[in-house]
């Protein structure tokens, strides 16, 4: 039976102080993971706050965990001790069901997310099935993976999900943490690429990250004289935007796609639609299969999150840091318990 330490919150806003549970016996088809880092998401500080009103307490959040195999049961398949993996927003799934069978492990309806009813990654070990246990390739930075599991998996997914063409013109909303990955996958995709951005202070910036554009979302003019010109855009924020004006830069059999948690409800003209046979949408994270395809993705064309670094003993420093607005643009806690 392991002890394992981490930081968990034991109610809705409250600070991360440290806690131990018995994790019981490994499962046949679990493995253990001693965590090494694990990335600091906002769906972490979501969790924390109670936000989507789906959190289990006490929790210990971390749902971008990558480290070492140090355990794992008789049944695990293609995986060996000393092995170096991943584990993301999902720790678990059915297994039999439709969607996990054709590869969609992530929409069962019985998947297991890291953070809820399990504890996470702000840990010295964690636990997951095999199949959610991706190995990392070896030429990606183990230092700064972490955020590819979730942040870069949620925004690569659009691409591969809706057969998103290099010849096609691409606008990533929003340049933050999961923005910046974005913009870096659609131009390793060899799509045109425009950012969309409240702060223009960001626009060198966002060129560096692979933007060939730059648009002002504050700028109406601006926003008027790109109209009809892209194929897909992938909004990355959570809060409500001008979306008339959005559909209105998308081409006939355009897509508007949401991978940003807008909490409120979305206004959209059902003409705003019809008139150019647009189209609305959104998507989770990944499955499996479509996590080692990003990895590999990104490996080979060297796409990295720009990382800020803290020890996981000032998670609540790096949670106030994220809150605020001033991450840069993704958090990595490494794990300092001994």
């Amino acid at each position: 039976m392991t002890e394992i330490r981490g930081w968990a919150t034991h109610g809705p806003k409250q600070k991360l102080e440290l806690f131990t549970y018995q994790a019981g016996t490994l499962g046949p088809e679990e493995v253990e993971i001693a965590v090494e880092h694990c990335g600091l998401c906002h769906s972490d500080l979501s969790i924390i706050n109670n936000d989507w009103a789906m959190s289990q307490y006490p929790a210990i959040p971390g749902h971008e965990a990558v480290g070492t195999i140090v355990a794992k049961g008789e049944l695990v398949k293609g995986l060996k001790i000393g092995q170096r993996v991943g584990v993301g927003w999902n720790a678990d799934s059915c297994m039999h069901c439709h969607e996990c069978i054709t590869g969609n492990n992530n929409l069962c309806s019985e998947a297991l997310p890291t953070i809820v009813g399990h504890h996470g990654g702000f840990a010295d070990r964690l636990r997951a099935h095999w199949l959610w246990a991706i190995p990392l390739p070896d030429a990606l930075d183990i230092t700064s993976a972490g955020p590819l599991l979730c942040g870069g998996i949620t925004v690569f997914a659009p691409l591969v999900i809706f057969g998103v063409k290099p010849t096609d013109r691409v606008g990533i909303v929003g340049i933050g943490g999961l923005g910046h990955m974005g913009l870096k996958f659609a131009n390793a995709w060899g799509c045109e690429v425009t950012a969309f951005t409240s702060n223009e202070a960001k626009t060198a910036e966002a060129k560096s990250f692979g933007a060939h554009h730059v648009v002002s979302s504050r700028d109406s003019t601006a926003m008027q004289k790109i109209a009809s010109s892209l194929d897909v855009l992938i909004v990355t924020v959570n809060v409500s935007l001008d979306w008339s004006a959005l559909l209105k830069t998308l081409k006939p059999n355009g897509r508007l796609h949401v991978v940003g948690a807008v909490l409120e409800p979305m206004p959209i003209s059902a003409m705003d639609l019809i008139l150019g046979q647009k189209s609305v949408s959104g998507s989770p994270t990944g499955g499996p299969a479509m996590l080692a395809t990003m990895l590999d993705f990104a490996a080979r064309h060297k796409i990295t999150p720009q990382v800020e670094h803290f020890p996981m003993s000032q998670v609540n420093e790096a949670l106030e840091h994220l809150a605020s607005g001033n991450a840069r643009y993704r958090i990595v806690l490494d794990a300092d318990f001994d």
